[in-house]
């Protein structure tokens, strides 16, 4: 019997799948790979060195140093104005997608196939394409050029929500409501206390795309924001990349790379933190009745 198991999975495997798989772990990697190494360079060695190996002096704390302290320490100014756009931004996201989500999925009311289909489409516009009506709409209300300008468009996330809707119709049972229901829980109580740690696998999911989609916006910024104090990390780095660029600014190249290195973490350590909500929530839907 196991001697035939070993045969099935021996038969399973793809050299061609697992040849791509491999080939695009490389294509993820590389780029991550040259951002660290050369985060440990100086400025002179960025260009006197092979990009994929260290050499020199290893230069990396000074360079988190150089980063952070570089024009008044304008990188923690951009670092903490991500964090607010995160935290309002995305986090307001998550918790309407999930309550709008919940309500979609086990309640029923008048209009629910119009909202359905408006999601759906709502989901297949790229948000490039709203950014000048949004724009051309908050320089109407006074708002651009405010944190309010990137805030109030990331609470809207047309994908968290039919993706909390389509998690919650599959998560949580009817009959456990019920259940509830009969035991004298009111409809707060019964969400809060019963659906929103059924939820919690699907929650963290939308909290992670929301969250990255937040942190790497460049375009809305881009089009909202004309001052510097108000700017994100995104918009930040690349203003120093153009400062690279130029004559003379050839100086904080290194800084462009540190910084940029700094960026991601965050996220990778988001990534690493909640990976187990992920594990459980596949764990709960592998298992049948």
């Amino acid at each position: 019997m196991a001697a035939t198991t070993a045969r099935k999975a021996h038969r399973r495997r793809s050299p061609l799948l697992t040849a791509l798989t491999a080939a695009m772990l490389v294509y993820s990697l590389v780029p991550l790979l040259w951002l660290v190494v050369n985060a440990t360079k100086t400025q002179a060695s960025l260009f006197d060195s092979f990009g994929l190996w260290f050499s020199g002096d290893f230069s990396l704390g000074a360079n988190i140093a150089d980063t952070l302290t570089y024009d008044d320490g304008v990188f923690v100014r951009w670092l903490r104005n991500t964090l607010l756009y995160v935290l309002l931004g995305a986090g307001g996201a998550t918790v309407l997608a999930t309550l709008g989500g919940y309500a979609l999925a086990k309640f029923d009311f008048p209009g629910r196939r119009g909202v359905f289909a408006v999601v759906i489409g709502a989901v297949a516009v790229p948000g490039t394409a709203l950014a000048v009506p949004t724009f051309l709409m908050f320089a109407k209300l006074g708002l651009t050029d405010t944190p309010w300008a990137v805030i109030i468009p990331s609470l809207v996330s047309p994908f968290g929500l039919y993706l909390m809707w389509t998690f919650a119709a599959q998560a949580v049972p009817g009959e456990l409501m019920e259940a509830a229901r009969v035991d004298g829980a009111g409809e707060l109580r019964t969400f809060l206390r019963i659906c929103v740690p059924l939820l919690a696998p699907g929650i963290v999911t939308v909290a992670l795309f929301t969250m990255v989609a937040t942190w790497n916006n460049y375009f809305l910024p881009l089009i909202m924001l004309k001052d510097p104090d108000w700017y994100p990390l995104t918009l930040g780095l690349n203003a120093w990349n153009d400062q690279a660029a130029t004559a003379g600014g050839q100086p904080v190249f290194h800084l462009v790379i540190t910084g940029s290195l700094l960026t991601i973490l965050p996220l990778l350590a988001a990534f690493l933190l909640l990976q187990r909500y992920w594990q459980s929530g596949l764990a709960a839907g592998g298992v049948k009745d």
